[in-house]
């Protein structure tokens, strides 16, 4: 059956669509916060697999240390299993701690720790940089 401007129009599954990016938009990333120093992404992923599909389980660790900082993000494999698993996991005692979990935001971009930057470093006039006028 071809619309309006003559394209033809093609309905597919999501499971059969051939482009992996089209297949993760389905998906829904949660926020998993207020995790024992312990929880491994594997353990992560454990937690969350007896509501549905996870597609990935991350927990996030300090650069410098490697030690865990007490969250991370789940992906799962549907809107119906993410919101399941927040209704059921989100409040949930482990090890002593309750989580929470609620749908990931994007971050904001955050401007750089410090003073003004020009970009360049020790140019400027505060700095003498610049031509000379010799």
């Amino acid at each position: 059956m071809r619309d309006a401007f003559g394209r033809l129009d093609l309905i597919i599954t999501v499971d059969e669509c051939p482009f992996p990016a089209v297949k993760t938009i389905m998906s829904k990333k949660l926020y998993v916060g207020n995790l024992g120093c312990e929880v491994d992404s594997l353990a992560l992923e454990q937690l969350f697999a007896a509501h549905g599909m996870v597609n990935s389980a991350q927990i996030i660790s300090d650069q410098k240390t490697g030690q865990s900082q007490g969250f991370g993000f789940v992906e799962m494999g549907s809107d119906d299993e993410a919101n399941a698993a927040i209704t059921l996991m989100h409040g949930k005692d482990l090890g002593g701690r309750a989580l929470t979990v609620y749908e990931a935001r994007r971050s904001k971009i955050r401007p750089p720790i410090g003073g003004y930057s020009s970009g360049r470093s020790g140019q400027g006039a505060a700095s003498g940089g610049g031509r000379s006028r010799n």
